[in-house]
């Protein structure tokens, strides 16, 4: 049976990764400080892993805010006393040439995916150091690859892994476990939220859904690689073979990328 004794803090908790990592912990006995902008979806997702046994805080927070991700780690200690896990799941994507977008496109995603992680970590750090906890970010192939008509997001999963990097080689001697993990191309909300040129949502995502990772298979790989304490996990054949091409071959890299986007049913190159 869970004991329930281990706490673990999920941004934007409401939705596809998010919502499946929540469940997936709940059944593994965390105690959840869930957080996402969507009360309602919050609340919806909060419900499924209260039935499951899992104690659970609701906290409505932006993570490009940083009051927002002050108050979430202040209102988790509060409740639970300790932080063992720290998920930077909250993110956002965009999707458009950079000639043709507005710069402020760019920082709305950098101020999710890159500032939200360090505001809620930096909080987060003295609590996990206390436990030898851990950190993870959830990242994307575009982390390590930049992606063609994907600048804003590919510079801010660079940032995330540039950060999250130098923060677990400062902690080589503390016991702090930092995690990054790189899905494949998953079955969820993100895509639908993506930012296009104008800095609107995009809508119906270009891919076929039915062909992606689900979100509930993500979330076992990542709670298994938080309890081995790995330092990356990269979930698909063919994000392994994009991160070993770009390593060795960086010109045939950058070929197959542009080639894999432009046959996306939208995309800018056609």
């Amino acid at each position: 049976m869970p004991d329930f004794k281990r706490v673990c803090i999920i941004t934007g908790a409401s939705s596809g990764i998010g919502a499946a990592l929540a469940i997936e912990a709940a059944r593994r006995g965390y105690r959840l400080a869930l957080s996402a902008r969507n009360t309602a979806k919050l609340s919806e997702v909060a419900s499924q892993c209260r039935v499951l046994g899992s104690e659970v805080l609701e906290v409505t927070a932006d993570v490009a805010v940083e009051a927002d991700c002050r108050r979430l780690i202040h209102e988790t200690v509060s409740i639970f006393g300790q932080i063992d896990v720290l998920i930077n799941n909250a993110g956002i994507s965009m999707r458009a040439l950079l000639r043709d977008l507005h710069v402020d496109v760019l920082r709305q995603v950098m101020d999710t995916n890159f500032w939200g992680t360090v505001y809620c970590t930096h909080a987060a750090l003295p609590y996990l150091l206390e436990r030898k906890g851990s950190v993870v970010g959830i990242s994307s192939i575009a982390g390590f690859k930049g992606l063609p008509g994907r600048t804003g997001y590919s510079a801010s999963k660079f940032a995330m892994h540039g950060f999250l990097e130098s923060l677990r080689c400062e902690n080589l001697k503390t016991g702090l476990h930092v995690l990054i993990a790189c899905p494949g191309y998953t079955a969820s909300n993100i895509r639908k939220a993506a930012l296009n040129a104008d800095g609107n949502t995009q809508g119906e995502t270009p891919r076929d859904e039915a062909r992606m990772m689900q979100p509930d298979e993500v979330a076992r790989i990542v709670l298994n690689a938080i309890e081995q304490r790995r330092m990356y996990s990269v979930m698909s054949f063919q994000g392994k073979l994009a991160v070993w091409l770009n390593k060795w071959f960086p010109r045939l890299a950058d070929v197959l990328t542009y080639r894999a986007i432009a046959k996306e049913p939208d995309s800018p190159f056609r």
